[in-house]
């Protein structure tokens, strides 16, 4: 380089930034949720549900894959693929013919239907789901329990019992608000009825005061009209009695 040439070097600033970029920056992973455990009884068939969060749109590359390592096996093999939008069932194995797909990728569901179940399908089933160009994260993993009847589970046992005392709750506290309206609608009525009662007294009442107002005169003039009437006759009468002393 001849001497002051400007430097072709890059700049710190811009090596930094790559750097963080491409390095310190988390990269969003695909995660894969399935049940933990699953249990079926012999001859029937059960459900292994699969789905995923992407940061991705669904693309047209999807990829599911479920594998099988069977109770104490070392070695998982492959029994299913979906792949550009058709399903394969691996021709290997136990379960190629007694594997339904029943998923949907643009509802992120990869889900899978074993039918004919016996005790040798005890194991792990894995799935792992590609989304291009989101492929990186972790498979996740169900346990399959073949039983000559399933057992019932402690959880359905105690959700059963807690969702009977919360429908007995609810239905006491229907109860409850029911006989309350009943009874402030029933108080409600009598207070109107008395309402109305006290008011015809009043009515009744001030009718009577208006008609005793009335009548107070008319006794004054009668009771005037018999003093004076008595004073009358009692005057008559003594003016005979004087006359009768006099023709003596």
């Amino acid at each position: 380089m001849a001497p002051g040439a400007p430097s072709s070097s890059p700049s710190p600033i811009l090596a930094a930034l790559l750097f963080s970029s491409l390095v310190l920056s988390p990269a969003l992973a695909i995660v894969v949720y399935t049940d933990r455990e699953i249990y079926g009884a012999v001859g029937s068939q059960v459900t292994l549900h699969c789905s995923f969060w992407s940061s991705e749109w669904v693309s047209d590359d999807i990829s599911f894959t479920w594998r099988y390592q069977p109770e104490g096996g070392r070695d998982a093999i492959s029994i299913f693929h979906y792949a550009k939008g058709q399903p394969y069932i691996d021709e290997v194995g136990t379960f190629k013919e007694r594997i339904q797909w029943v998923g949907d990728p643009r509802w992120k569901d990869g889900s899978i239907v074993i039918h004919n179940l016996d005790y040798s399908d005890n194991g792990t089933f894995t799935c792992d789901v590609k989304n291009p160009p989101d492929i990186v994260g972790k498979t996740s993993q169900v346990t399959l329990y073949v039983f000559e009847k399933v057992p019932t589970r402690y959880g359905v046992v105690l959700g059963a019992v807690i969702g009977g005392i919360l429908g007995v709750v609810l239905l006491l506290l229907l109860l409850f608000y029911l006989i309350r309206y009943c009874w402030l609608r029933r108080q409600a009525a009598l207070q109107r009825r008395l309402s109305a009662m006290e008011k015809g007294r009043f009515h009744k009442s001030s009718k009577d005061s208006s008609k005793r107002g009335r009548q107070t005169p008319v006794l004054y003039a009668m009771l005037d009209h018999s003093r004076s009437t008595k004073a009358a006759s009692e005057k008559k009468s003594k003016g005979l009695g004087e006359s009768r002393k006099d023709k003596k």
